[in-house]
Order: structure tokens, then sequence, then C-alpha cells
């Protein structure tokens, strides 16, 4: 009586780790893609949180930058602290404001600074034109 051996040729093998190679090769770049979409979105998420705080501001106080006042930290910027860093774009005055999450190299994805004012003018690319906006917001 004769037993059958059965097992994976180096062939085989050699085969399989092709495939899963190409398929890396195709995947990890829209993987990347994807988390850097991802990150801007909470962070343009965070920019309308921060707006918000801004908002409450200005109805208790009738101004944007009232005495004592200081940036608040959310948590939403500290999730995001490794790829943005999130402040004030430009002077503060008691009837406007422009916040500014500016990306760190990690987020290096064309969109430079996202920018959110006052009158609830987005912007990005280093602009506000339609097109930038859409793009990154």
């Amino acid at each position: 009586m004769t037993t059958i051996k059965q097992g994976f040729s180096l062939i085989e093998l050699m085969v399989v780790v092709a495939i899963v190679g190409i398929i890396s090769a195709i995947a990890y770049p829209s993987y990347q893609q994807y988390v850097l979409k991802a990150n801007r979105s909470a962070a343009t998420a965070c920019l309308l949180e921060y707006s918000q705080h801004m908002e409450r501001t200005f109805t208790q106080n009738m101004a944007y930058n009232p005495t004592g006042f200081a940036f608040p930290s959310l948590q939403c910027a500290t999730d995001l602290s490794a790829r943005y860093s999130f402040g004030f774009s430009g002077a503060t005055t008691a009837r406007t404001y422009t916040l500014a999450a500016t990306p760190t190299s990690l987020q290096n994805d064309g969109c430079q600074a996202l920018t959110y004012n006052h009158a609830g003018q987005k912007g990005a690319k280093g602009g506000v034109t339609a097109a930038a906006v859409k793009a990154c917001w």
C-alpha cells in the first residue's frame, strides 16, 4: 500500500506570493488615499466644532475675542494632532475670526490649510474658490 504525499510545491507557493504582492501593490496606494481623505474629513468636522465654540463665545460675550479668551483644547484636535494643528488664521477681532487646520507632513494631500471663518466661508489650497472647497471639504 502506497501513501500519497500532499503539500505545496515551491512553484505553487511562489505563484501565491506573486499574487499577494500584486494585490498589495494595487491596494496600498488606495488605502493611503483613503486615510488622507478620512483625516481631512475629521479635520473639517473639528473646524466646525471650533466654529460652534466661537459662536457660543460670541453669544455669551458679544465678541469672538473677549478678555481672557483662550483657544479651547478639543478632543478632536488632540486626536488629529499628528496630522493637523488647529488655530486662528490671522487676527481675531470682536466681530470676525478665521479658523485654520494646518496639515503636518503626514497629511501631505495638496489641500494645504483648511479654513473656516465667521461668515461660514470655507477655504482650502490658499483660497476660497469653489473648486478648491469642493476638492478638499
